[in-house]
């Protein structure tokens, strides 16, 4: 009878352990059963399933650092479940499909970063070329005001020199 009812354990411990384990409602404990998610992955996957619900495993392996086509086959293998699915070979090409647009979606939008870049940097060029110019009128501006004083000292002396070759000299 002992061994009937240890035979029924070790079968019950068998069969949880290959019970799947959905990723959208697992708790921390049974996502850390799975081999390789352990609690560091295991807080990553619920702090994002706190934002939205995984859709699929593309969504799941796109969503989660860390997570691979890869490592979600292996998470598969070892009972994880996305919405009841486990993943596939196909869904290993669809996630690669996936990147390869995203890269491509991407690329316009690197391409308006760099354009605004060097727009940033031609406003940047003419702010400065105007705060220069502006500077410059700005000394010109000081030098005129200042200047009228020292051209009455020049005035004065060259009027001085002026009048003096002008007046005969008296003896």
């Amino acid at each position: 009878m002992f061994k009937k009812l240890l035979a029924f354990v070790a079968a019950m411990y068998v069969a949880v352990a290959f019970a799947a384990v959905d990723v959208n409602t697992a708790t921390p404990a049974e996502l850390d059963a799975i081999k390789g998610i352990g609690p560091v992955k295991s807080a990553l996957i619920i702090s994002e399933r706190k934002k939205a619900p995984f859709k699929d495993w593309n969504d799941f392996v796109t969503r989660v650092k860390g997570v691979g086509t890869d490592s979600a086959a292996k998470f598969s293998a070892d009972g994880l479940t996305v919405n009841g699915t486990s993943y596939k070979a196909s869904a290993k090409a669809d996630v690669k499909a996936d990147a390869k647009a995203d890269k491509k979606a991407d690329k316009p939008v690197t391409e308006k970063a760099k354009d605004a870049a060097v727009a940033t940097k031609d406003a940047v060029k003419g702010a400065a070329i105007a705060t220069k110019d502006a500077a410059k009128e700005t000394a010109k501006d000081v030098k005129a005001a200042v200047t009228p004083k020292a051209e009455t000292k020049a005035d004065v002396k060259s009027e001085a020199k002026a009048g003096a070759k002008t007046e005969p000299a008296k003896k």
